[in-house]
């Protein structure tokens, strides 16, 4: 490790010895040794707060020190998914590049233009930039590109975890290509993530043609404890003087979180205003200062930095009421618990949370989890008495256990934003033919799979009168057409996600935050935002501002939001669990009877995959994901059944006109097709869907919501 220290570079090493640290992580010392001795491209995993930031950045700021490169530019890229994250990571590498004068550029939507300026004259340096703002600097400024990134030797790419099968993932493959063919030269690529699931597919990601070359460097586990509790509520009882589910969580919340610092993800936003509001009448009525605090996304910056700012300084104890907001690696200093109300999607998502716990030494990582099931009346349904929420958190906490999380998705196509990387090639470089755009973005870009013909459905899609989005010239060049312009000229376009427009909430000059579109409220109306109570007063649509006033009483307002997708190796879990006798450790009373409810109620299924509940009524045992579920329900939908998918189920729906399930499923087992979009289900699940023809529509979902290969194998189980 002293080894590895004496080859970076002075103004380094004095950062380090200012810190007081009496030495490197092991951690540090190998990367630092893999990035000093060589030019491949890494994966660098460790927990959160494990030192991979420092790790990634000590060699290469060391190098760009006393290596310096000539030509103009940037000299180090930083890639990071979340505004608060790049503010946040700025002001760590700005401490240690101060005194070296190597400046550091944080580059988002709430940076000021005069920093933006000055960086556009003079690029040098490190930018810290989303991909969202490279995707804006590529289409305002792609004549300047070789200018701004000429000096750039490497790229970091902060929690790779979080897009490895995104939309944004593949968004931000496709910018690193695109740099690589403007400079005429690679670009060493470091992914930084505490969580993955395959590290092949990680290094897969970084360089698809030579993913064998890609390094990795993993933190050895230090081992730290963990304590889990899994604790069940019943909502929804006959007695009406019984607490709501909810109050009794908060209650419990209260009384285990006071006094220390902790997150709980409470899932939605709208969520997390009701239990922020619960826990901050809970403090009121004990005469207690306020602790307790909502974050998500919707809340304005400067209450979030309030928030962060309170958790990371940790004179005041602090419970931030959050979404995923905080999941990812924002510096909030160590917090005592981590608490999940409701069951997670991913094993994934839940370790990156609990990596947020027991980061001091000697002190545990503590999960609390609550699960909140309803109260069953004497005629629910078998997949009611299942109590699949509680079974898929107690699935979810055996594989974390275990170490297990999911890995990324195969390769889909990802249309949606394959027009999104069209129009924005065609703006920055003002016009692009055909076959240049299928080299830049299928053959050599993440587009891969998308060949010729394809590409020219796509092409002609966007390129129809009724579209408008592109035109061709005469000499073939493709160029913007009038839609198209308009919309890359719009600041929304850089995103590849959807960015519903949003009215902003005020009371008097301070700014709460914002609001959808879909939840603007009449004046008079009671909400509840920022875990307070507020009065609508004024609502000005032109300016979209909604004026508010402190109030007494509120509901939370709806927000948008997306369920997850459960992982197969998750389900097979679950029935497990579910045919198991033995009681996990970690749960209490209510939890630990709620699961033998569950059971007894599996147990009356017997060994049988097909379920008679009434003569036009089954629950069909997929014991799959939601992928291969899904694609049997939209199987059975395409015939007239009607179908409600749960984890692992299905609960199947006929009348007289629909055929035999048995014998339809037997068909389907024995090779007979079947058009999944025969019933014209939804399929614009992206921002750029739209401009698709349903045919292409369809290629899209067979990519990757549903799983045609597996649908035969799985008629043939549940026939057998």
């Amino acid at each position: 490790m002293s080894m590895a220290f004496d080859r970076l570079s002075r103004p380094v090493q004095k950062w380090i010895r200012a810190q007081g640290w009496t030495g490197l992580r092991p951690l540090q010392a190998d990367t630092i040794g893999a990035i000093m001795d060589g030019t491949a491209d890494l994966v660098v995993t460790a927990s959160t707060a494990g030192g991979k930031t420092e790790a990634a950045f000590l060699p290469l700021i060391s190098q760009v020190l006393d290596d310096p490169r000539a030509g103009t530019g940037f000299d180090l890229l930083y890639l990071g998914p979340l505004k608060a994250l790049i503010t946040d990571q700025a002001r760590r590498l700005d401490d240690i590049c101060h005194e070296a004068g190597l400046p550091v550029v944080p580059w988002h939507g709430d940076i000021a233009g005069s920093t933006k300026a000055k960086a556009l004259k003079d690029p040098r340096g490190i930018l810290l930039i989303t991909p969202e703002s490279l995707e804006a600097l590529f289409v305002r400024r792609g004549n300047e590109v070789p200018r701004l990134f000429g000096a750039l030797r490497a790229v970091v790419i902060d929690e790779l975890h979080s897009v490895l099968d995104s939309e944004r993932g593949v968004q931000m493959r496709s910018l690193l290509n695109r740099i690589e063919r403007r400079l005429g030269r690679p670009l060493r690529r470091i992914g930084l993530s505490a969580t993955l699931g395959d590290i092949g597919l990680a290094c897969a990601y970084l360089r698809p043609d030579y993913p064998g070359a890609v390094g990795h460097i993993a933190a050895t586990s230090g081992g730290s404890e963990l304590r889990v509790q899994l604790r069940g509520y019943v909502a929804g009882g006959p007695d009406p003087d019984e607490p709501a589910a909810a109050d009794l969580v908060a209650t419990h919340l209260f009384q285990r979180l006071r006094g220390s610092s902790n997150l709980v993800f409470a899932g939605s936003r709208e969520r997390v205003e009701i239990y922020a509001d619960k826990l901050r009448q809970l403090c009121d009525a004990a005469g207690l200062p306020q602790e307790f605090h909502a974050h998500h996304a919707s809340l304005s910056r400067e209450h979030r930095d309030f928030v962060e700012r309170r958790l990371k300084d940790g004179r005041l104890p602090t419970t931030a009421i959050c979404t995923s907001t905080l999941e990812l690696g924002i510096d909030i200093g160590d917090v005592t618990c981590v608490a999940q109300i409701g069951a997670p999607f991913s094993v994934a998502s839940l370790r990156q949370r609990l990596g947020r716990s027991g980061r001091r030494a000697g002190q545990p990582a503590i999960l609390r989890q609550y699960v909140i099931e309803a109260w069953l009346r004497p005629d629910a349904n078998l997949a009611d008495r299942l109590r699949l929420d509680l079974v898929r958190a107690i699935a979810m906490i055996d594989l974390l256990i275990e170490g297990w999380c999911e890995p990324p998705a195969p390769q889909a196509l990802h249309l949606s934003t394959l027009v999104h990387q069209v129009l924005s090639v065609i703006a920055e470089r003002g016009g692009a033919t055909a076959a240049d755009l299928h080299r830049l973005l299928c053959r050599e870009g993440p587009f891969r799979s998308v060949d010729a013909p394809l590409f020219q459905q796509v092409l002609r899609a966007i390129g129809r009168p009724d579209t408008g989005l592109i035109e061709q010239s005469g000499n073939g060049l493709l160029l913007m057409g009038r839609l198209g312009e308009k919309l890359v000229e719009h600041y929304s376009f850089y995103a590849v996600f959807q960015t519903p427009e949003e009215y902003s909430l005020l009371n008097g000059t301070e700014k709460l935050g914002t609001l959808p579109v879909e939840n603007i409220l009449a004046p008079g109306a009671l909400l509840i935002f920022s875990g307070r109570r507020w009065q609508v007063k004024e609502i000005h649509a032109e300016s979209r501002v909604i004026v508010v006033e402190p109030a007494k009483a509120g509901v939370p307002p709806s927000f948008g939001g997306n369920a997850g997708i459960i992982h197969d190796r998750v389900v097979e879990r679950m029935f497990r669990i579910l045919g198991d006798r033995a009681v996990p450790a970690y749960l209490e009373p209510l939890a630990a009877a709620l699961l033998e409810q569950a059971r007894s109620s599996f147990a009356t299924l017997g060994s049988g995959r097909i379920c008679e509940l009434s003569p036009q009524a089954f629950l069909l045992v997929t014991r799959r994901g939601t992928v291969a579920s899904t694609t049997l329900a939209l199987a059975l939908q395409s015939v007239g059944f009607r179908v409600q998918p749960y984890d692992g189920f299905l609960e199947v729906l006929g009348t007289d006109s629909t055929p035999a399930l048995r014998a339809f499923l037997t068909r389907i087992a024995q090779g007979d097709s079947v058009d999944l979009f025969a019933h014209d289900p939804p399929l614009q699940f992206e921002k750029f869907h739209v401009f698709l023809t349903r045919s292409l529509l369809q290629h899209d979902a067979l990519s990757s919501r549903v799983d045609l290969s597996a649908l035969a194998m799985l008629c043939k189980e549940l026939t057998a």
